[in-house]
């Protein structure tokens, strides 16, 4: 059972990553976007930051979006951001 076998593998090679530890849907869709077209180790540092600069929905949805961009500058595919911050918005 292929399934098993890539479970197992998972299991023992899974690595240690802040948004598998929590529950929190806004960490989880932050990570899922900065992971879009970026290396894990590369993003890791913008999403602690970003995190601890915008904790919650609200503190991005109140931000100006030239703050959230001036955060993530290097990073790139701004667009991203852009989308994320106007969806903190609507929510």
């Amino acid at each position: 059972m292929a399934y098993l076998r890539l479970f197992n593998w998972y299991q023992v090679n899974k690595r240690d990553l802040p948004f598998r530890h929590t529950d929190n849907p806004y960490h989880i869709w932050v990570s899922e976007v900065m992971l879009q077209q970026t290396q894990v180790d590369t993003m890791l540092p913008y999403y602690e930051s970003f995190l601890k600069v915008y904790p919650t929905i609200q503190t991005l949805a109140d931000a100006q979006i030239e703050d959230v961009l001036r955060l993530v500058q290097g990073i790139g595919y701004y667009r991203r951001f852009r989308l994320l911050h106007k969806g903190a918005k609507y929510v």
